[in-house]
């Protein structure tokens, strides 16, 4: 096992941010959860560098979390974010279903994908009962949402041992109703992060802002410590978040080259073309706006036409077009999620990358 040193407030010149005051970790950067890009290996390198380690658990069934959990514990004696979705899951809906079929049809043909074999399911829960339960026989420090918080009992349930709530907002009013509703911190999430965007309250996509125009606003609307998240891929971005009133960060797409990350072949290759230059939004690949580099499906359909299903349905049916193309090495149907600061995403260890990210904290 590996252990941190606590960080001492009465020395002088410590560090000065959220994650010295209530885990005494050195380095004040939290590893964003990326579903599909990780497991527990990323999230010791962070923890054994001095900063958070997280783990996604959205996508994981309980057997997997637990496995993953366990072998975080095994590892490392550092504090550990677990992180979920909070969504309402849709309701049925026959006709969504059908136009999102009849869309794809070309494609179904052209990759000799039979459709009446897909199976619709959602293929991403939401934060639960039976997952507390899981969660208590390990008692991670931190629990973060997406999507907003989770039912009162719930966040009862994760307060029971102590964990330490967090949540993305991507307004300032986000920031204000995860306040009242119980965030010990929230994460101001940037027009410029990869992946899901965090909105819950509105899904307006032009009340969007950038981290540097948002950061600002809700740290001077909250009273709770807030955590920038957005692009921050350079010690230089971290100075500016903490000058803008952060007092972490919190980095996902600069760790997606790191040998620690699971990020597919394809992926890797993608982040280190010119097409990483361009990243979008998107509601085709999951049916919510994530924001990833471009891909065939986009050009086909527009990146953000309505014609997906509701979050998370869109997935099932992409899932053997997305197998077929990338057998042949192309990566059409596959969500390579990354924020605009994927150009300048380095392959280094991620220890190696949260001590330089670091350093811009100083």
């Amino acid at each position: 096992m590996t252990t941190q040193t606590p960080t001492d407030p009465s020395v002088p010149n410590a560090p000065t941010h959220w994650l010295a005051r209530e885990f005494g970790l050195p380095l004040p950067v939290l590893q964003a959860p990326m579903a599909g890009a990780q497991d527990h290996v990323l999230a010791l390198a962070v923890a054994q560098a001095g900063g958070l380690g997280a783990i996604p658990a959205a996508m994981l069934s309980p057997a997997a979390l637990r496995t993953e959990l366990a072998a975080f514990r095994a590892g490392s004696a550092a504090p550990l974010n677990v992180n979920f979705f909070c969504h309402t899951p849709p309701a049925p809906d026959a006709a969504a279903q059908a136009r999102w079929m009849a869309a794809l049809q070309p494609h179904f043909q052209a990759w000799g994908v039979d459709p009446s074999a897909i199976d619709n399911g959602p293929g991403r829960l939401p934060f639960a009962d039976d997952t507390a339960d899981l969660l208590a026989e390990y008692r991670p420090e931190v629990v973060s949402f997406h999507f907003g918080l989770p039912a009162p009992r719930l966040l009862a349930a994760v307060r029971a041992w102590g964990a330490k709530v967090i949540a993305s907002a991507t307004t300032v009013d986000e920031a204000l109703w995860l306040q009242d509703h119980g965030a010990d911190a929230i994460i101001a999430q940037g027009l410029e992060a990869g992946g899901h965007r965090g909105h819950f309250l509105d899904h307006d996509l032009t009340r969007q802002a950038g981290l540097f125009a948002l950061l600002p606003l809700v740290a001077r609307a909250v009273s709770v410590p807030v955590i920038a998240a957005g692009g921050v891929s350079t010690p230089q971005a971290v100075t500016a978040a903490r000058a803008l009133g952060a007092q972490a960060v919190q980095v996902g797409t600069a760790y997606l080259l790191s040998p620690e990350a699971t990020t597919r072949d394809l992926h890797r290759a993608a982040l280190r073309g010119e097409g990483n230059r361009h990243t979008t939004l998107t509601r085709l690949l999951t049916g919510r706006p994530a924001r990833g580099m471009w891909n065939q499906l986009m050009h086909d359909l527009g990146p953000l036409a309505d014609v997906a299903p509701a979050f998370p349905l869109a997935t099932a049916a992409l899932t053997p077009l997305r197998a077929a193309a990338e057998h042949q090495g192309r990566s059409d149907f596959s969500p390579l999620w990354a924020g605009q600061g994927a150009p300048q995403c380095m392959a280094l260890p991620a220890h190696d990358i949260t001590r330089q990210l670091a350093a811009g904290w100083a």
